[in-house]
């Protein structure tokens, strides 16, 4: 065979790259554009469920089980969505690794774990909502200290899966950082959010009458999942790729 013909050499193992060197992935555009999808979704059931919806059917002050019964319909959406968003979270995590595992797999591999992690926890949740509203419906002995206990149950799950919520992000912003094409920035803002999201968890833990202070170390991380989002729907990373290939 013409050794002109011969197929150029393997780029070498992203862990042989020297660390200041940004690499260009070589998955699809359809893989980003589909990560991006699937995040948007984790974060428009996540809304739905945890912050709007949940509060109406699952307060933390319900006094009665009749107030839990009386919002049954609403309390099954919540359960849905709680549903939703383990799937999106499951999904978007193995699919940010489809997109990034040529640029680090180590980083890759973390921001899948992390977010599989994450996801178990709200599986956990979700089933514990689904008991309370089932003793609610159908109770059994003292149904409404279950019923609160379960509740109390899932609002620590959402807290202990933010902790690694938080942990995802931090790998997640060094692989921007280490793509070629991407705004370093956004890498930063992620790392930042990251750590932001982790100390929250422990701020809500320590000190539970400081919740404006853990809400306010979780807004870079909103800033840098809207921007990473926005970025992968566009095919920003490998529009941003091209131009750096085409600058040396």
């Amino acid at each position: 065979m013409n050794v002109a013909t011969r197929t150029a050499p393997r780029r070498p193992p992203s862990w042989l790259v020297p660390p200041g060197e940004r690499i260009a992935p070589t998955a699809t555009l359809g893989t980003a554009r589909t990560t991006g999808l699937l995040y948007l979704a984790l974060a428009l059931t996540g809304l739905a469920g945890f912050l709007v919806l949940r509060p109406q059917a699952f307060a933390d002050d319900a006094a009665t089980v009749a107030e839990l019964v009386e919002h049954e319909s609403v309390a099954r959406l919540v359960v849905a969505l709680e549903l939703a968003v383990v799937v999106a979270q499951a999904l978007v995590a193995v699919w940010f690794y489809r997109l990034f595992r040529s640029v680090d797999t180590v980083a890759a591999g973390a921001v899948a774990a992390f977010g599989l992690v994450n996801a178990t926890a709200i599986l956990v949740s979700a089933a514990s909502l689904a008991t309370a509203l089932e003793l609610a419906l159908d109770p059994i002995g003292d149904a409404t200290g279950q019923v609160h206990l379960l509740i109390g149950l899932s609002d620590n799950l959402w807290l202990a899966g933010g902790l690694f919520f938080g942990l995802w992000l931090v790998p997640m912003g060094l692989l921007v950082l280490r793509c070629a094409g991407m705004p370093r920035l956004l890498g930063w803002l992620l790392i930042g959010g990251g750590v932001g999201y982790v100390l929250s968890a422990f701020v809500t833990s320590l000190a539970p009458g400081a919740q404006p202070v853990a809400d306010a170390l979780a807004i870079t991380a909103t800033i840098g999942e809207v921007w990473v989002i926005g970025y992968l729907l566009h095919g920003g990373v490998f529009r941003g790729a091209a131009e750096s290939r085409r600058s040396l």
